[in-house]
């Protein structure tokens, strides 16, 4: 009897770990243009790949895609205690502060829109996954490196999942961008995925 106990104990154990992605899961995509499909056509963006690989994976998983061209981090603090509300994610991925960079806004103050926001996804029983970028050396080694540093201090003192750069393999080849040399063509979306994918899937098992 006790033999029978401990194989049917292992055999719903094998069963779980092989149904990790099994429970429905919703995923929320806060970002700005880099996530939005700026200058492309639709479902050629790296949030668009991102749902046909988890069909091909078979991860029972609803993007809901709220990226705005243009946002800022102060934008998306304002927006996401709505979305939280109407959507109930399970996973948050915060794709934000590219702007406040560009502009040049304080880094003090985009980290402290983007604490905000990770503390508002956990208290609604969300994993968050942040997703870095880093800002062109014309900006000066000060700026860019308070800048690249604020993801990874975050990523520590948070506790969560950090993507040190959404743009590595993709920022430094010019032909990846469009004309506007900010936002990268199609093609290079899937580098992006692949970029994100290592942190995020960890965060859709149960």
């Amino acid at each position: 009897m006790k033999k029978w106990i401990v194989g049917l104990g292992a055999a719903f154990a094998l069963a779980a770990a092989g149904n990790a992605y099994s429970a429905p899961k919703t995923i929320l995509v806060v970002g700005d243009s880099l996530s939005a499909e700026y200058g492309l056509v639709r479902g050629t963006g790296w949030v668009a790949l991102l749902d046909q690989r988890l069909r091909a994976e078979k991860i029972d998983a609803t993007i809901v895609n709220a990226s705005i061209s243009g946002d800022t981090t102060s934008g998306g603090r304002s927006r996401l205690p709505a979305l939280l509300a109407q959507h109930h994610p399970n996973v948050v991925v915060l794709e934000l502060g590219a702007n406040d960079g560009l502009r040049g806004l304080p880094v003090k103050s985009a980290e402290d829109n983007l604490r905000a926001m990770v503390d508002m996804a956990e208290q609604a029983h969300a994993k968050v996954l942040l997703v870095g970028m880093r800002m062109p050396p014309n900006y000066g080694r000060a700026y860019t490196d308070r800048f690249a540093g604020m993801y990874t201090d975050l990523s520590t003192q948070e506790k969560v999942p950090l993507v040190p750069f959404m743009l590595d393999g993709v920022a430094l080849v010019p032909a990846n961008f469009q004309a506007d040399r900010l936002h990268p063509l199609a093609t290079a979306h899937p580098t992006i995925l692949n970029n994100i994918w290592p942190q995020l899937a960890p965060l859709l098992k149960r």
